[in-house]
């Protein structure tokens, strides 16, 4: 038996849609980043470029348990004294949904290029449409 490793020229990717609506939107998070860097291949090899591209759609539908839409909140710093921005759960879930998602998402791929650039390969959508069609995107629940 031997080990076969992954090689960048011969991966075929596919394109997968994930509908957020109804779910929370860690588990949704998990599923699009597992696709995005490959793990669900029987060929995946983690120093290899393996994933496909990702579709969420319906993020603004998407869920967060508990009381995290008033405790969660998202943060960045200006680089500046006193900079700290700090956005509420609800408000941002209500304003950007896609941003939220991608946070989610971003999170839980490798932080380096490899996690970068399957980061590109992901497409989020508050709507039930999307620009992807051409693609034909397969269906996952």
């Amino acid at each position: 038996m031997s080990t076969t490793m992954a090689k960048v020229e011969t991966i075929e990717r596919r394109w997968f849609v994930i509908d957020a609506a109804g779910k929370p939107l860690g588990k949704t998070a998990v599923k699009a980043a597992n696709i995005l860097r490959g793990k669900h291949r029987p060929e995946f090899t983690p120093h290899v470029d393996c994933g496909e591209f990702v579709i969420i759609v319906n993020a603004a539908k998407a869920t967060l348990t508990g009381k995290k839409l008033e405790q969660k909140y998202y943060r960045h710093h200006s680089g500046y004294i006193g900079g700290l921005k700090e956005v509420q759960y609800k408000t941002l879930m209500a304003k950007r949904p896609e941003f939220a998602m991608e946070l989610a998402v971003k999170g839980m791929l490798p932080h380096n290029t490899l996690g970068a650039k399957a980061f590109t390969r992901l497409h989020v959508y508050a709507g039930a449409d999307h620009k992807q069609a051409a693609q034909q995107p397969i269906a996952i629940d």
